[in-house]
């Protein structure tokens, strides 16, 4: 038997939500269902809020961004002996 529970929450993360469910072929009451039988099964909650970048660190990945445009940024390596080579150049 199903239920129905009414919850208000933001607009925009709704439409977000239901944006990431349809990504997953879901709806947006399967994903919700499906995150309450996980809670269920591991009575475990997760929430994870993302952190908003302060603009000092904006402004610290810009000045990378631009390094790497610029070639001041080292080529990956796939061995500390590649590494070690360029380091010598």
């Amino acid at each position: 038997m199903n239920t129905v529970i009414s919850v208000k929450i933001d607009k925009q993360v709704k439409e977000s939500a239901q944006s990431v469910a349809k990504s997953a072929g879901l709806t947006l009451s399967a994903l919700i269902n499906s995150y309450l039988r996980q809670v269920i099964a591991t009575r475990h909650i997760e929430i994870f809020i993302p952190e908003e970048m302060s603009p000092k660190l904006e402004g610290l990945i810009a000045e990378v961004d631009q390094d790497i445009r610029n070639g001041k940024i080292s080529r990956g390596f796939s061995t500390a002996d590649e590494f070690l080579a360029d380091l010598k150049k």
